[in-house]
Formats: C-alpha cells, sequence, structure tokens
C-alpha cells in the first residue's frame, strides 16, 4: 500500500503535469492525437514490414489510409454544404413567406408590439455588423489552427512509428532489464486499449446514427436513415460537424412543412441524441470497451474537457484505461486500479 508520503507525491505530480498540458495544448495535443493515430496504425505498419516492404514506404501506405478517411469525411461535409446552399433560396422565400406568422407569434408569446419588433430587428442587424470583424478573426484563426494540425498530426504519426522501436528501447533501459517483459505486456495491451477505443467509438457512432434516425423518422423527415447517419458521422468533426449535418435535415423540415415546430422538432432530435451521446452513450459504450467504469469515464471527459476542451474529451477517456492497465501491473497503484474497474456486485 503507498504511504500518505508517497500519495501527496503522486497528487503533486499530477497536479503539475496537468499545468503542463493545459498550457502547452497546442502542441501536445496535436502530439497525443499522432500518437492515437500511430498506436492504431502501429500493427498494420508491422505487417507490411514483415512482408518485406521498407519502413518508410509501410509508414507512408498507413498515412494514405489516414489520409482517405479524413478525405472522405471533408467530402461528405463539403456534399451537406452544398446540398444546403441550393436549398437557401426555398429556404428564403419560405421565411419571407411565415415571417407575419412568427410576427404574429412573437407578439403573442410574449407580448411585444410591432414597434419593439422592428426595434429588435435593427438592433440585432447592427449588432451582428459589428461583430463580423470579431467572426472574421476567429474563423482565420479556426483555418489556421486546422491547417497547422493537418501538419503536425500526420508528422508525429510518422516519426512515432519510425522511432517506435528506440522509444521501446528506452523504456526498457528506464525501468531495467529485470522489468523488460512487464513493459512489453503494458505496451501490448496499451495498444490493445486503443484498438478497443476505436472499436468503442464505432459502435457509438452507429448508436448515435440509429437514435438520429428514429427521432427524424417520428417526426416525418424524408430521408430519416440517411440524414441520421449523416449528422452521426460528421459529428466525428468537433462543433462543424454537428451543425453542418444538422442543416439539411432542418431545411428539408422547413420547406416540406407549414409549421415552424418541425424544424425545431429536428433541432430538439439532434440535441437530446448529443446530450446522450456525450453523457450516457460514449461513457458506457467506451468505457465497457476500454474495461473502465461509468463514473471513472464521465470523470475523464469532464477532466479532459476542462484541460484540453473537446479534444481532451476525446483523449481522456483512452488515458484512464492506459492508468488502468499500468495500475494492473504496479502493485502499490492497486487502489487506482480498483477505482478504474468494474463494479462488483
Amino acid at each position: 500500500m503507498p504511504t500518505t508520503q508517497q500519495s501527496v507525491r503522486y497528487l503533486q505530480i499530477v497536479f503539475f503535469v496537468a499545468i503542463f498540458m493545459y498550457f502547452t495544448q497546442s502542441i501536445t495535443i496535436p502530439m497525443t492525437f499522432g500518437l492515437l493515430i500511430a498506436i492504431v496504425m502501429a500493427p498494420f505498419c508491422q505487417k507490411l514490414e514483415r512482408w518485406k516492404w521498407p519502413r518508410s514506404l509501410a509508414i507512408t501506405a498507413c498515412l494514405a489510409i489516414v489520409f482517405l478517411i479524413v478525405s472522405a469525411l471533408v467530402t461528405l461535409l463539403v456534399w451537406q454544404l452544398d446540398e444546403f446552399q441550393k436549398e437557401v433560396p426555398k429556404i428564403t422565400t419560405k421565411f419571407k413567406e411565415n415571417w407575419p406568422q412568427i410576427q404574429d407569434w412573437l407578439r403573442f408569446r410574449f407580448h411585444l408590439t410591432e414597434k419593439m419588433l422592428d426595434n429588435w430587428l435593427i438592433k440585432t442587424g447592427s449588432e451582428a455588423g459589428s461583430k463580423i470583424g470579431a467572426i472574421l478573426v476567429g474563423t482565420f484563426n479556426i483555418t489556421a489552427n486546422l491547417l497547422f494540425n493537418a501538419f503536425i498530426i500526420p508528422l508525429f504519426t510518422a516519426l512515432f512509428l519510425y522511432y517506435r522501436g528506440l522509444i521501446m528501447k528506452f523504456f526498457y533501459e528506464l525501468f531495467g532489464e529485470s522489468n523488460q517483459q512487464l513493459v512489453y505486456s503494458v505496451a501490448h495491451q496499451t495498444v490493445q486499449t486503443y484498438h478497443n477505443y476505436i472499436k468503442g467509438l464505432l459502435l457509438v457512432y452507429l448508436s448515435v446514427g440509429v437514435l438520429n434516425s428514429i427521432g427524424l423518422a417520428i417526426i416525418g423527415i424524408e430521408y430519416a436513415i440517411l440524414f441520421g447517419f449523416i449528422t452521426s458521422i460528421l459529428t466525428i468533426i468537433p462543433y462543424v460537424g454537428i451543425m453542418v449535418g444538422a442543416l439539411l435535415p432542418i431545411s428539408i423540415a422547413w420547406i416540406s412543412y407549414d409549421s415552424l415546430w418541425y424544424p425545431l422538432a429536428v433541432v430538439a432530435v439532434f440535441g437530446v441524441v448529443q446530450y446522450l451521446e456525450a453523457n450516457v452513450i460514449f461513457p458506457m459504450v467506451v468505457g465497457s470497451q476500454l474495461k473502465v467504469n461509468t463514473l471513472a469515464s464521465i470523470v475523464a471527459l469532464f477532466i479532459g474537457g476542462v484541460i484540453w476542451g473537446v479534444s481532451g474529451m476525446v483523449l481522456f477517456l483512452p488515458f484512464a484505461a492506459i492508468l488502468k492497465v499500468i495500475a494492473d501491473h504496479v502493485p502499490s497503484w492497486k487502489p487506482i486500479s480498483t477505482l478504474l474497474g468494474p463494479a462488483e456486485n
């Protein structure tokens, strides 16, 4: 059992590591994503090398697969935007036709006069105009960040794959020859953990797609299954994905029905499903794949969100699983393994 002094030392290490991760996230986040991709692609890379492929060529093939997957996502995103753009004239016409009804509803619901509505529209328009500069700056920053990550993440992935033998040698020498088998076992289970993580993510997106489709079908939206699964797949892209994926079904609902409640119902469906995905489905499904209990999964998501935002919510759950793998092999860390592991009946 760890002594009080050892426990305090562990807490201090965790605190300083968290501070370091928070202030260096611009480089540690893409580095961690690169490591995640490298771990997932490592078995395939090793298989190609056993087939006498040069390591550099095997790594190139792995990166090409990742590139094709990302390209498919971007193509899907652009297609959704293009389809939405085609519906914009219809949406504009529909809005003009329904604006008197919207005004009547606002006046009845919030007791607003026509003059108050006109003043509100003028104020909203002027505020939107004054914020255009900030929006453009924000868009530029996001674009620059995406371009930086698009370059640096594949670079880290290639470096981790190329120097994986050197990294393992470092850990062998760090922990001593007597612990070499232990280090190998932890590394092997870490790779398996990340593979289970990807498997869990696929199950999550499948579940979200099914729930989206059921919700849209209940409302009466055409092509409910198509829209449900497209929106589910696009949620892989933080922030932008869910918004772009929801635009087209909301537009179809707005054009197809005379009532404003249908597009609002579509928004409600996606909102509820996203809430369930973030707080119930993701922790339970991915946590079960990683053999981490739901409580530990939710805490990991929360801490990851505080330190690294959305990226932290994606990355900290496998961190918790890897911590459990290590704790399983270190006798003094048994309480941590118990805390992270499945509940006992």
